[in-house]
């Protein structure tokens, strides 16, 4: 099914269509529109973040896995939050550092927690979350 379309005007300072032009040129979006359409989208994710809405999201982490007790810390939370877990990928860097992505649905507020838990961890050297709403809101 094709969405309609409707097209409105939209005013801005000379200075800021400049700067926001500069910026739909780095990201390589074809037009003002989708740019726009971006932007919007990206703001009624955030609002399905704050209403505790359902969200689709990814962990990612880098660690040392000779650091003490990281695997099992790691696994330990895992399985607390598994109701929000959908699946996790396990990729070895090199011989000291790995990565882990932890794909996730569920609340945004329990996302965020399982994100908290797992990147406050010792001997995690890094880790994101990122947020996306699960399609249904927008």
């Amino acid at each position: 099914m094709k969405a309609e379309l409707v097209r409105f005007g939209v005013s801005l300072e000379k200075q800021l269509r400049d700067n926001f032009d500069t910026l739909i040129r780095e990201r390589k979006y074809t037009n003002r529109s989708e740019a726009l359409r971006d932007l919007i989208r990206r703001a009624l994710v955030q609002r399905t973040w704050g209403k505790g809405g359902d969200v689709a999201g990814a962990i990612t982490l880098i660690y040392d896995h000779h650091h003490r007790d990281v695997l099992t810390n790691v696994t330990d939370i895992q399985h607390d939050f598994q109701k929000i877990i959908v699946s996790t990928q396990h990729i070895h860097l090199d011989h000291n550092n790995c990565l882990e992505i932890i794909a996730t649905r569920g609340k945004a507020e329990e996302v965020q927690q399982l994100a908290d838990a797992l990147t406050s961890i010792k001997g995690v050297r890094h880790g994101t979350l990122g947020m996306s709403s699960t399609g249904r809101e927008i």
